[in-house]
């Protein structure tokens, strides 16, 4: 299956559209790991205010130590225990939120947070240091990580926490875990913060959006390509007919941008100027013909009076194969310059009568398989190009046969013969004008070498090729391919 398209706007807009769609999921991958570095930076805010609060707390409850420990040696123990009452109902009645985020309460541990396995998270330990370090907290070594909280230690050894965990709408909730020792302190402190989870449908709402400037994009490639292209096909168009019929349509508009404008322009000179040469060479080839023509049959009149038959025989023949040659060179350098587009023929009817005319004189031609088909065709020039073939196999073989099929993609004309071939290495030379199967100039032997090269010119006039193979039964085969434009019956 093919999939790179052939035309300049398909293969302009499905390049573009690539790109496109490369940048648009780039952008849709940043933005969220935009969206996922917030939210790993307002986790990592909340543990840090936590650790920054609980060393604050400890502060100042060494220094109520060291108040209550100087009032017991002055004899006002009542104090300190009234103070430490007091700071009980407090702890107390923080305890008893009934808020998620408020039960992760900082943890000590001898031991560091990193479990075996996990990966610590080196832009978010510089985050954090660098928040501890403006709130004046010493850090000796820091270990940050993100963790499953199902899967977390401390949620994991409280069964009513992993209770409430386990019955969050978020089954992948997330925690970042910071581990914090101070210099002097043999205890790490942990505290914990949940990941907040992605804003419901933020997926979906990226695709859309992404999908959304993908769309508006190609569309707008699309109708600024085919603004642009539009008069490139036209005028490739126009240049098709010109290379298929010398009509005159006059010039075309020139239209597009500047760089089209300029291109239609120049190419209606060089339209003006190929149509100008051809016009010159129709009327030199007129000429040259009448000027050749006339003399020739004056000769042919003048031989008359030669009394040796066998020398007026010969005068005869030299005149005769000059006229041939005549004709050959001003067919081939008229064939493609018909005014008129083609008619359509029946293509059975049209090879069973040239097979008939050979037939009437004599010649070894037969019909093989044929099928009714009906094609647009020159027909006086496709008639032209099937003699020349079918004269070509009676010369070196001394007999053709002829063939009309047809399938989907191509009309065939087939003329194959028994004679000796043509060699592998000069197959491709015998399409080229003056170009003969042997070298004598005898017209009884091969002519003036013009016949293949009229019949190729003829094929190509119909958008055809012609193509000669050696059969492998042995002797040539012949085939005039046009492409399929007709209808079968």
């Amino acid at each position: 299956m093919r999939f790179w398209p052939r035309s300049l706007i398909g293969q302009m807009l499905l390049a573009v559209a690539a790109a496109l769609l490369v940048a648009q999921a780039i952008s849709a991958v940043l933005l969220w790991r935009a969206a996922d570095s917030r939210r790993d930076q307002a986790a990592l805010n909340t543990a840090a205010f936590r650790l920054v609060t609980d060393n604050v707390r400890q502060t100042r409850r060494d220094r109520e130590a060291l108040t209550d420990r100087a009032e017991r040696r002055n004899g006002r123990s009542d104090r300190g225990d009234r103070r430490r009452g007091d700071r009980r109902n407090r702890l107390l009645g923080a305890g008893q939120t009934g808020g998620f985020p408020h039960v992760l309460r900082i943890e000590r541990s001898d031991a560091s947070p990193l479990l075996t396995g996990e990966k610590r998270e080196p832009e978010l330990e510089k985050g954090l240091t660098s928040i501890l370090e403006r709130e004046g907290l010493a850090v000796d070594q820091i270990v940050v990580l993100e963790r499953a909280a199902r899967s977390d230690p401390f949620v994991r050894s409280r069964p009513r926490l992993l209770s409430r965990v386990s019955q969050q709408s978020n089954a992948k909730m997330q925690l970042i875990v910071a581990g914090i020792r101070a210099p002097g302190d043999d205890q790490w402190r942990i505290a914990r913060a949940l990941k907040p989870p992605p804003p419901e449908g933020a997926a979906r709402s990226i695709f859309l959006q992404t999908l959304l400037i993908y769309l508006f994009l190609v569309g707008l490639l699309f109708l600024l390509l085919r603004r642009i292209t539009k008069p490139l096909k036209a005028l490739t168009q126009k240049t098709e007919n010109f290379g298929k019929q010398a009509s005159e349509t006059g010039p075309m508009e020139p239209q597009g941008p500047e760089d089209l404008r300029r291109l239609i322009t120049a190419h209606n000179v060089m339209e003006a100027r190929v149509a100008a040469l051809l016009d010159e060479k129709d009327v030199m080839l007129g000429a040259i013909g009448h000027d050749l023509k006339t003399p020739l049959a004056a000769l042919r009149v003048r031989i008359e009076s030669v009394e040796d038959e066998v020398e007026r025989g010969k005068m005869a023949a030299s005149i005769e194969d000059i006229t041939h040659s005549l004709d050959d060179i001003l067919s081939l350098a008229r064939v493609g310059r018909s005014s008129l587009p083609p008619e359509k023929a029946e293509l059975s009817a049209l090879v069973g009568s040239v097979v008939e005319e050979f037939e009437d004189m004599g010649e070894a031609v037969s019909l093989a398989a044929t099928s009714r088909i009906t094609h647009p065709v020159y027909v006086t020039w496709l008639r032209r190009a099937l003699r020349n073939l079918i004269s070509n196999a009676l010369r070196y073989a001394g007999s053709a046969e002829v063939s009309l099929t047809h399938d989907d993609a191509r009309v065939v004309l087939t003329v194959e013969d028994h004679g000796p071939g043509i060699p592998e290495a000069r197959i491709s030379d015998m399409l080229e004008p003056f170009t003969r199967g042997e070298s004598s100039r005898n017209r009884d032997t091969g002519g003036a070498g013009l016949g293949l090269t009229l019949a190729r010119a003829i094929a190509e006039q119909h958008g055809g090729t012609l193509s000669l193979s050696n059969r492998p039964e042995g002797g040539l085969r012949a085939e005039i391919s046009l492409p399929s434009a007709g209808s079968a019956h």
